[in-house]
């Protein structure tokens, strides 16, 4: 399966665009953003698990990021409630068990550097909100790699940031409200990918906005 796979194009997917697909696992959907391969694959995607469901036992062969975004994600290591931000090395290995609580996650597969080892398991909602050199912006740095930066960002009403040309893209997931690149809006739960090389300008509208950026790992278009 090829979707969203031209790295040198901008893509996006908005909720009203949303279509879930059943996994392999019972009780656990997947809603793909971007994809290449098949069960195994480079894969962005957001997945729903229904209370009290298992994902069978799995090696991250190209190591997972993940995101909890709404309920509680829970394996063998622990108990990571929304807000909680994981990362799963190459060669690491997991078996995910939901509770009564149910879990929506995003998570990214297959886009680790080899050499980038570090296990985390972030309470990213417990860590303070840093003010960013930009005014009207704060943030909390997730992780760090080379020229990767993960991060939350939250964003007063109005505010407008110019991108200069982006080394490696820029990736985000709208959390609260809603966010406007010049040509439409991206309400919460809207995810855009923007090629490296590009040159966004993006604004808060009047709600302000809360997001999850990662920036620095797309291939050079």
């Amino acid at each position: 399966m090829h979707l969203n796979a031209d790295f040198s194009q901008f893509a996006c997917v908005t909720p009203d665009q949303y279509q879930w697909v059943d996994a392999p696992s019972a009780g656990v959907e997947r809603m793909m953003l971007d994809r290449i391969g098949g069960e195994v694959a480079r894969a962005t995607s957001l997945v729903r698990y229904a209370p009290n469901s298992r994902f069978e036992a799995h090696t991250h062969g190209g190591g997972e990021e993940i995101l909890v975004l709404e309920g509680v994600f829970a394996d063998e290591h622990g108990r990571y409630p929304a807000g909680s931000y994981l990362r799963n090395p190459v060669g690491t290995q997991h078996t995910p068990q939901i509770g009564d609580e149910g879990a929506l996650i995003l998570v990214k597969l297959h886009q680790f550097d080899l050499t980038d080892t570090l296990r985390l398991a972030v309470p990213a909602h417990r860590l303070p909100w840093q003010p960013d050199r930009r005014p009207r912006i704060a943030y909390k740095m997730l992780h760090t790699f080379r020229q990767e930066r993960v991060s939350l960002e939250r964003w007063a009403a109005g505010t407008s940031i110019a991108y200069p040309t982006l080394k490696g893209g820029l990736e985000l997931f709208v959390l609260e409200g809603t966010l406007n690149d010049g040509e439409r809006s991206y309400p919460a739960g809207s995810w855009c990918r923007y090629p490296s090389g590009s040159m966004p300008s993006l604004t808060a509208e009047s709600d302000g906005v809360m997001m999850y950026l990662k920036r620095g790992h797309l291939p050079a278009a």
